[in-house]
């Protein structure tokens, strides 16, 4: 069914390996890979077996090929790379955030818009198969929405000593991990709910205004604690955790916690959507399981499945129970979505991936988010 399509990929860090290795599980050609130099890209292709390294991105552009590019690269390249990408006439899958500002994602819905391509934003955790069941849940509920509490934590840049580019402001964007996890959280929970914020109190903490920054090469998600290295200290702005509250249109009410020094938290978002019949609590860290919560039944949990799911569900639940489906797998799964609009084929009925409308809207959260805190008073969603 994919075969016709030819992708190629920019980043070549953490990220862009795993969106080559889940386009080629659905049987999509990556033909070649974008490093931050000729170096780098020649090093990955050579590594995940790529035909193609390319120097520079106007020389991937350039490749008459290539359908569609995915761009895993910092957030500051984000907003460029898509411009050229659309200009090129190249269907884009973007990582989050879409862009450094909620200006500039508009603008980069605009172009959309009027290019005629499909455009997408990787909010890859919809496509956990309970998460989609969760969705077609809520939709079939009679009972209104209370309340939607969860959290996103992590615990890599616990230590003074860690350090990413992504809490560098100017590489990153004013917000860090409401920004790069928070915005998961918000995505996925206006996904399966509905539910638009209209109003937003938050409140932001930086644990540690110093970092200690290694002089030299510095990977994500490694652990180098063992090995000495020369550091620089450097002053932080972004945000280590947060705090934020929530009113929703039709009265439900919302609370979240994200933090990325929290220790023992490796990668784990929750949440816990309150309705008139029932709870639905789920946790990124068990992904295939649901707990369901009744007042005047018994309480379940819900395995993932492929006999106990149907509608949205169904077509991206591709292992037996029992057989779990992960991290890797929401990308494939994501992909097979985007992949499937651009085909003409979305027998679902809808595109379910997050298209740049949905990017844009995150960024507008962020706004909020950012402004309420330093007003310290709630602020309300400009439309």
């Amino acid at each position: 069914m994919y075969d016709s399509l030819t992708v190629a990929v920019a980043g070549a860090g953490f990220i862009g390996p795993v969106h080559v290795e889940g386009l080629r599980r659905l049987g999509i050609r990556v033909i070649g890979l974008l490093g931050k130099d000729l170096e780098e890209s020649t090093a990955a292709c050579k590594q995940l077996n790529l035909d193609h390294p390319y120097a520079t991105f106007e020389d991937l552009l350039a490749d008459e090929e290539i359908d569609a590019v995915h761009l895993a690269v910092p957030n500051v390249l984000h907003y460029s790379m898509v411009k050229k990408a659309l200009a090129a006439g190249k269907h884009v899958m973007c990582e989050k955030p879409l862009a450094m500002t909620s200006e500039e994602s508009a603008e980069l819905v605009e172009l959309a818009r009027k290019s005629n391509l499909k455009t997408a934003v990787n909010y890859n955790l919809r496509f956990y198969p309970i998460n989609l069941n969760v969705r077609d849940r809520l939709a079939k509920d009679d009972g209104r929405i209370f309340s939607v509490t969860g959290s996103y934590q992590q615990d890599w840049l616990l230590y003074d000593t860690d350090y990413n580019w992504r809490v560098l402001a100017d590489q990153g964007g004013a917000l860090r991990a409401v920004s790069d996890i928070g915005t998961h959280w918000l995505d996925l929970i206006h996904f399966v709910t509905g539910l638009e914020a209209e109003a937003i109190l938050a409140d932001l903490t930086t644990v540690h205004p110093q970092r200690k920054r290694p002089i030299g090469e510095v990977s994500s998600f490694t652990n180098d604690s063992d090995k000495e290295q020369a550091t620089e200290t450097i002053d932080i702005t972004t945000d280590d955790c947060a705090s934020i509250l929530f009113k929703f249109k039709g009265g439900a009410k919302g609370q979240l916690f994200v933090s990325q020094v929290a220790a023992g938290h490796k990668n784990q978002l929750k949440y816990d959507i309150a309705t008139q019949s029932a709870a639905y609590e789920w946790n990124s860290e068990r992904p295939n399981e649901l707990n369901i919560g009744r007042r005047g039944d018994l309480n379940q949990v819900l395995m993932k499945d492929p006999g106990l799911m149907t509608g949205t569900a169904a077509p991206f639940v591709n292992y037996p129970g029992g057989h779990n489906e992960g991290f890797p797998d929401t990308f494939k799964q994501c992909f097979r979505s985007f992949y499937n609009a651009i085909l003409g084929d979305t027998s679902a009925g809808e595109a379910l991936y997050a298209n740049f409308e949905d990017g844009h809207r995150e960024l507008v959260l962020c706004d909020a988010i950012l402004e309420s805190h330093e007003q310290q008073a709630w602020v309300r969603i400009k439309d």
